[in-house]
């Protein structure tokens, strides 16, 4: 059952990814958005969108693989994901809005 909610929380984390990716920014929070211009806003939402589609999907993957296999090393692909999108979304908040906060 636990796979089940991954695998759809997995998805919901990369559908908002990509409307990120796409360059609608609005669904990131007004305090992370306060220094973005309008020319860096589709880079922003780029690299912001990319960091948590890898997150989403290492999501969905360990949920499915979870499913078929059963087994506990398979949460490494998510810890993987998880630490590689956030290296995106640091990158992004670093480059394009000057810093975290």
């Amino acid at each position: 059952m636990e796979s089940i909610f991954l695998i759809l929380f997995g998805i919901c984390i990369s559908i908002l990814g990509n409307f990120n990716w796409r360059g609608n920014i609005a669904s990131i929070h007004w305090y992370n958005r306060t220094r973005i211009t309008k020319e860096n806003a589709k880079k922003y939402g780029k690299a912001m969108g990319l960091g948590t589609m890898i997150m989403g999907i290492s999501m969905t993957l360990t949920g499915l693989l979870q499913m078929i296999f059963d087994m506990e090393s398979l949460w490494y692909i998510t810890l993987v994901g998880i630490i590689v999108g956030l290296a995106f979304m640091l990158y992004g908040q670093f480059k394009y809005n000057k810093g975290i906060f």
